[in-house]
């Protein structure tokens, strides 16, 4: 197979998730800052693109307001990725709805997206499903990601279940789920990263349940 053609995107590394009513709470928000920001330093060493996706709502929202200081990328983030980035608005939660990016990954030659950045459990997920039908190769970065306790009618989850929960669904499936430690050493030599498949998950899954 030919070697992949990848693009860093950070979806959302957001203020909102560092000082607002999303915080993250697993892993740690220090934890998955420091691994986005070692995930940037591979990308500049391998002259890998780099695209910064912002998610906005419109001035007023209680989250992600134009021009609010939750709607502002982290100031860490902001100091590296540099003016070559290509930055994108969203008002969706994947990455391909009505942004163009699609085919610019398309134009661009890209097949291969590594996925940082928030939530697992939205924008995450929603984008790895959405690239299927697209025909790219998803890589999620499971240490530089990161999701929120939930509860609601239908029940609660710690952040931890969530985000474990969906690195698993993803790996077996659309994505294939790394640390960036393994990712930055497949990223440098040009390696692919393997994901699992749902029937061989499946089957595992069913005799560890036994």
């Amino acid at each position: 197979m030919n070697a992949p053609r990848r693009a860093l995107v950070l979806i959302d590394v957001q203020q909102e998730y560092f000082d607002g009513p999303l915080n993250i709470q697993y892993p740690s928000r220090d934890e998955s800052l420091a691994n986005i920001l070692r995930a940037l330093d591979v990308a500049a060493q391998t002259d890998m693109p780099v695209v910064a996706v912002r998610h906005e709502y419109p001035e007023g929202a209680p989250v992600f307001a134009a021009g609010s200081a939750g709607w502002e990328l982290h100031p860490e983030v902001e100091r590296r990725i540099g003016p070559t980035a290509r930055r994108v608005v969203k008002n969706h939660s994947d990455i391909f709805a009505s942004t163009g990016l699609a085919e610019w990954f398309r134009e661009n030659g890209t097949n291969t997206l590594t996925l940082v950045g928030y939530m697992t459990n939205n924008c995450v997920l929603s984008t790895s499903a959405a690239a299927e039908p697209l025909g790219f190769t998803i890589e999620v970065l499971s240490d530089a990601t990161g999701a929120v306790h939930l509860a609601n009618e239908a029940g609660t989850a710690s952040a931890r279940q969530v985000h474990e929960t969906l690195m698993a669904l993803l790996h077996s499936n659309w994505a294939a789920v790394a640390t960036t430690e393994a990712w930055a050493s497949a990223a440098t030599n040009d390696d692919r990263l393997v994901k699992s498949d749902l029937v061989t998950s499946a089957t595992r899954g069913g005799t560890a349940a036994r």
